[in-house]
């Protein structure tokens, strides 16, 4: 009789484990154990995807090299490529709030920028587990005294290379490795097949200089910074 006790009890923690380990939110901001401060910590993100094909090809790259990013997905597009989100999330990336359709907030009413915001971060809860999904205003922008309706830190960026306007990998990747330092939070976008290539490039030569990629929030993190809703960051240094 005592035996079939301990083992029921051996059961029921066993089970536990397993449900605690399930419900762990998903953009949880603790540092992963291998990265001791201090060091040279810099986070690569990108925006307006999943896309087909570039996102994908992206995220066979970084999981190459063992590299952490941080993606800041559109609503319309996440919920268009749903198979690309749960990869983003099983490889370990951080995951963000694009809006859902790219609309400018800084020309948008109350309910509007509630809207893109809420609906995209209940797709994303839907498709990536509980967490909290940072946003990540399109150009960068919000309305000047809409901050109290923002109920995450906003991140913007600290190194922009302009990838979207020139398409041309080489200048992009120029442009980051030229003006990278520790802190920086560097800007690109996983839809552009020329911003995939300068990525993996960037990841390769800053690493040779000692650089660690780190998410966002271990960004942030790592420099003592404890982020606050509606409240921008444009990096840690």
């Amino acid at each position: 009789m005592k035996f079939a006790l301990k083992n029921k009890n051996l059961i029921l923690f066993l089970l536990f484990f397993i449900l605690l380990l399930f419900f762990i939110p998903a953009n949880a901001s603790e540092i992963r154990e291998n990265i001791t401060p201090p060091g040279k910590y810099i986070a690569l993100t990108f925006d307006d995807g999943p896309h087909p094909g570039t996102t994908e090809r992206l995220l066979d790259g970084l999981r190459q090299r063992n590299i952490r990013a941080t993606f800041f997905l559109i609503g319309e597009e996440a919920d268009a490529n749903r198979e690309l989100v749960s990869q983003i999330k099983a490889d370990g990336h951080q995951i963000g709030n694009h809006t859902w359709s790219h609309a400018g907030l800084d020309a948008l009413s109350d309910q509007e920028i509630l809207r893109e915001i809420g609906d995209t971060d209940q797709l994303l809860q839907s498709l990536a587990g509980p967490g909290e999904y940072w946003l990540r205003p399109p150009y960068g922008f919000i309305r000047p005294g809409s901050e109290n309706l923002i109920q995450t830190p906003v991140i913007t960026w600290s190194v922009d290379p302009r990838d979207w306007e020139s398409r041309d990998a080489e200048k992009i990747f120029q442009a980051v490795i030229n003006n990278a330092k520790p802190g920086d939070i560097i800007l690109l976008h996983d839809i552009y097949a020329p911003s995939v290539e300068a990525a993996l490039r960037i990841v390769d030569e800053l690493s040779k200089q000692d650089y660690e990629f780190v998410t966002v929030s271990e960004l942030l993190s790592l420099y003592d910074i404890s982020p606050q809703a509606g409240v921008k960051y444009r990096g840690a240094s």
